[in-house]
């Protein structure tokens, strides 16, 4: 997952980059009511702002707020989905919801929404050591934002 990104310092990119963040920026703040008008402002096509909106962010916009959805199979004994909070709260990770289903055939359901803004390590890394841990059948992303 971390092999998608680059760090390159805004000097070398074409400068409509920083514009679609300005226009982000519009947006979000309010300064402009809709699309047109935070593109205009901010000096750019609406085809430029809808083609990089979603892969441009900046370093504190990229940390803050990252959440993922994962789903694991745990065995049905006692202590396992502990050891897994444990585990998670060990790499920095908040738990926002857990869903579990009922055990059948000694096994249940979990899925958890995650805020891993501050994830030490990979989150590739955190699954499978989570899919390592005793009682952990199955660890699998879901999603991310």
């Amino acid at each position: 997952m971390n092999s998608d990104y680059l760090i390159v310092s805004k000097k070398i990119l074409p400068d409509y980059y920083e514009k679609v963040l300005e226009a982000r920026r519009l947006l979000d703040s309010g300064a402009a009511e809709d699309v047109s008008s935070a593109v205009r402002q901010a000096g750019i096509s609406r085809s430029t702002y809808y083609k990089y909106k979603d892969a441009i962010y900046t370093p504190e916009s990229a940390d803050t707020g990252r959440k993922a959805v994962i789903s694991m199979l745990l065995s049905h004994q006692i202590g396992v989905l502990s050891n897994v909070l444990n585990r998670l709260s060990a790499l920095g990770v908040n738990v926002l919801t857990i869903s579990q289903s009922m055990p059948i055939h000694g096994t249940a359901n979990v899925v958890m929404t995650l805020d891993i803004a501050q994830l030490s390590g990979s989150l590739e890394n955190a699954i499978a050591a989570l899919g390592a841990m005793r009682g952990v059948e199955n660890a699998m992303l879901v999603s991310i934002e």
